[in-house]
């Protein structure tokens, strides 16, 4: 049994801010992970989403598959990804439901909805949800801006949130997974894509961290659900601009036998943004480890082996 890891607690609402991003710069050189309390979004609007994704997962698979994944939004189901594409797994067990950026964000909304008949509520408490996370996302990257010694809108003038480019994803993984003779996961390891993403979980257990992915065998701790706090990593985009300063962390999902659902939401660069390693973050003695690249280029790169490795 792994071993159970308590990650940082950042408090959102401190007025403090330069003392609020020394402490998120530590959580980032130690672990890449941390709680975020005070944020703002009422537990109420929380678990009206996840009863809504409950809702649509509980629908028949025909149904779903009538909104299935094109242009990142939509519906995939059991064993359509492979987020670790050493894994021989089938896939990942999970299914899950991506919504990018709203109409009032984009100047061209993809996304997919169900139904109003099916699900009246629907589409409704997934825009105000999603429009209050990108909030705090926008919070967040301010403070992580600060944390890097740079101007707190300085991600903003280079156009990484700007216009933003976000997505949320609901996620279902079943209790009962059968007998099999290969190791399941629910998400196999991998460290995500993007910036930043902020993670509201109903409280079951599952996820794990390895706090060095380059360190074999691997070293796995539990991350314990502390209510009304969301949980924050750094992810692969803000690793290179940072020049490894700030790593993304390996993480994954168990199966424990109870049925669990999850809502990340993925703040990553605009795909017109180039990503290119920081003053602040390289020196003569430490130089770009990666050369620059186009946001939607490197996260189009990432979808693609992560789609091609579950087929």
């Amino acid at each position: 049994m792994a071993k159970a890891l308590q990650f940082p607690i950042i408090d959102l609402s401190s007025p403090d801010r330069i003392s609020t991003a020394r402490s998120i710069r530590q959580a980032c050189l130690d672990c890449g992970f941390f709680y975020l309390m005070n944020h703002g979004i009422d537990d109420e609007l929380v678990q009206s989403v996840f009863q809504e994704s409950r809702n649509f997962f509980s629908l028949p698979v025909e149904e779903k598959m009538n909104l299935a994944r094109k242009e990142h939004r939509g519906y995939t189901p059991l064993y359509a990804e492979n987020l670790d594409p050493s894994s021989s797994s089938k896939g990942d067990s999970k299914e899950s439901f991506y919504i990018g950026p709203l109409e009032s964000i984009s100047t061209c909304d993809l996304n997919q909805w169900p139904s109003e008949e099916a699900l009246p509520c629907w589409r409704s408490t997934m825009e105000c949800y999603y429009e209050k996370v990108l909030h705090v996302g926008k919070r967040l990257i301010s403070l992580i801006a600060l944390a890097l010694n740079l101007d707190e809108d300085f991600f903003e003038k280079v156009g990484a949130i700007n216009p933003p480019y976000a997505f949320l994803r609901l996620l279902r993984y079943p209790g009962e997974l059968g007998i099999s003779s290969e190791e399941i996961y629910g998400a196999s390891a991998h460290s995500d894509y993007g910036m930043v993403t902020i993670l509201a979980s109903d409280g079951v257990s599952g996820l794990q961290v390895c706090r060095e992915k380059f360190k074999q065998p691997r070293v796995w701790e539990d991350v314990h659900h502390i209510n009304g706090t969301f949980i924050v990593n750094i992810g692969d985009a803000m690793e290179r601009w940072t020049n490894c300063l700030f790593g993304s962390t390996l993480h994954r999902v168990m199966p424990t036998g109870r049925e669990r659902y999850s809502m990340p939401f993925f703040v990553d660069p605009n795909p017109d943004c180039v990503v290119e390693c920081l003053k602040t973050c390289c020196s003569e003695s430490s130089p770009p480890r990666f050369p620059p690249i186009r946001g939607g280029d490197y996260l189009e790169e990432k979808l693609r082996i992560t789609y091609a490795s579950a087929l």
